[in-house]
């Protein structure tokens, strides 16, 4: 696989056993690889793991090589074929467990502890280990045995809910954060027991279910609905709460599939909204108290959007404002939305009450479980 392209060597030393397949967990290996880490990985000796192959093998002179898709998600990694069924091989992998200082599964909830590589044998074999775990949902709630992937994930976890038009049915955004998102968290909570193995020489049970991940990247949406007690809206391309105005996506010339410019003007900064009218040649539009303030133009945006629109179809992608030195910033938005089922999250540990001790408010807070 390939080298490591020139980054620094942070994790140079540690050794991570990487027992994870397709997403979730590849990216977590793949982050600690780039950061220096030895990964090597484990495959099934009968064609390796299956995303060497899922959506297709390269075509071409690389016919029959592995797909994209894997090699994206296991750069720098080392690889060894083991039978995890066989004796030998199950020894072979204790071993390798023995002198890791990281091992990273993803299997189907219960698979690795019937495969004889749970969490009390590998710490038996060795005290020391980061024992990291990604699963669907968290151990101890009504969904534990439940297999999940990345949209299941997203689904599950809120983010469907608050993605798509307001009058529009929930959408899956196109980022894979059920599977990715919980892998680079995973990847995290690994650099933290490690620094903190340093001076205790503790191991740790690390397990993130990505469901509750899902409420790393909703936060926005629950603090509105814990501002307004009502669960927070799909908004289309518009920031969650609706109080950024303008903000949208608007089409552009020449018309493309992808020929579409982001507007964001923060309510917190006036001078947005003027340059956003010296760009589109509307100065007139400065210090209209129909529009001079967020509040103002939340009340008049339908009107404020069809001129928008209607001029930024006349408008190329690469604008003229860019030459003249304007500036306007854009960000993409993802939206968030309502709590999910809160069940399995207040089971898993994951949503607790805290108070703020100069309004004496409570609020909902995520924190990481982590199972010794």
């Amino acid at each position: 696989m390939a080298t490591n392209g020139g980054f620094p060597a942070f994790l140079a030393g540690v050794r991570v056993l990487d027992l994870t397949q397709f997403e979730a967990g590849p990216s977590c290996t793949e982050a600690l690889a780039w950061l220096g880490a030895e990964v090597v990985k484990v495959e099934n000796p009968q064609g390796g793991e299956a995303g060497r192959s899922l959506l297709g093998r390269q075509s071409g002179p690389s016919q029959n090589q592995d797909s994209w898709y894997f090699l994206l998600f296991n750069a720098n990694k080392k690889s060894v074929t083991v039978n995890l069924k066989s004796e030998r091989g199950l020894a072979l992998v204790k071993n390798m467990a023995k002198r890791a200082d990281v091992m990273v599964e993803n299997f189907a909830p219960g698979a690795i502890e019937r495969l004889g590589l749970g969490y009390d044998v590998v710490h038996a074999v060795n005290p020391s280990i980061v024992y990291a775990q990604v699963k669907g949902f968290g151990t101890g709630g009504p969904y534990e045995n439940n297999l999940a992937f990345d949209m299941i994930a997203q689904a599950t976890g809120g983010v469907m809910s608050i993605t798509g038009e307001p009058d529009g049915p929930p959408l899956k955004p196109g980022a894979t954060l059920g599977d990715t998102g919980t892998g680079m968290l995973l990847a995290i909570s690994i650099l933290a027991a490690l620094y903190r193995r340093r001076d205790t020489g503790q191991g740790e049970r690390i397990e993130i279910a990505m469901q509750d991940a899902m409420l790393q990247y909703i936060r926005v949406a629950l603090s509105n609905q814990a501002t307004y007690g009502v669960a927070a809206q799909r908004n289309g391309s518009k920031v969650i709460s609706g109080f950024a105005v303008p903000s949208g996506i608007y089409p552009c010339k020449p018309g493309g599939p992808n020929d579409y410019l982001y507007v964001y003007t923060s309510r917190t900064n006036p001078v947005h909204w003027q340059r956003l009218l010296e760009v589109i040649g509307r100065k007139d539009m400065i210090g209209d108290p129909r529009f001079d303030t967020a509040a103002a133009r939340r009340q008049t945006r339908g009107d404020a959007r069809a001129r928008r629109r209607r001029r930024a179809r006349r408008r190329h992608l690469r604008h003229d404002g860019a030459d003249r030195g304007r500036r306007l910033q854009a960000a993409r938005n993802h939206a968030d939305d309502g709590a999910p089922d809160r069940r399995p999250v207040q089971d898993a540990g994951l949503a607790g009450a805290f108070r703020r001790s100069d309004a004496g408010r409570q609020a909902v807070a995520a924190a990481w479980t982590t199972h010794k």
